[in-house]
């Protein structure tokens, strides 16, 4: 983990053991406490194609988010710093980040207040492979192509 609080995401590998350019994998951005839910997160999103980093804090993935433009970001409610729901009202508020999907993803009842604080998707614990990771793709194929060109370019 570096200082700034972030882990550095993860290169995903092609097929013939090459790793894969940022221009071939999209970022997920997660904002996550616990340590066996980042790595069941990492397993699922690194064998569906995507590159993963994480945060520690709200705090630290919002300032995240503003430079790396993630093509989605998946908090729980409950980090430290700066709450899922708060990180998710900050992004809305931000013309660099208002256009980057959202997943809250907690154990708490929470999917109105999610809704309410710009939240494109609520999930609720416990993590399942197969409905996590279709979030994650239906959020990313719904964005305009401009969108995720914009991210990449970044």
């Amino acid at each position: 983990m570096r200082p700034d609080g972030l882990t550095p995401h993860s290169v995903v590998s092609g097929g013939d053991g090459m790793n894969l350019q940022s221009h071939d994998t999209l970022l997920i951005l997660i904002a996550e406490r616990d340590p066996t839910v980042r790595k069941l997160q990492e397993l699922f999103l690194r064998r569906a194609g995507f590159a993963v980093e994480f945060a520690d804090d709200g705090q630290a993935a919002l300032e995240r988010a503003r430079l790396a433009r993630p093509s989605l970001l998946v908090t729980e409610v409950l980090i430290p710093k700066l709450d899922g729901l708060a990180l998710c009202r900050r992004l809305r508020e931000d013309p660099l980040t208002k256009d980057i999907p959202v997943i809250v993803f907690s154990i708490l009842s929470a999917s109105a207040r999610a809704a309410e604080a710009g939240a494109n998707a609520y999930l609720r614990k416990p993590l399942v492979e197969s409905v996590f990771v279709a979030a994650v793709q239906g959020l990313i194929a719904a964005q305009p192509t401009e969108v995720l060109e914009e991210q990449w370019t970044s």
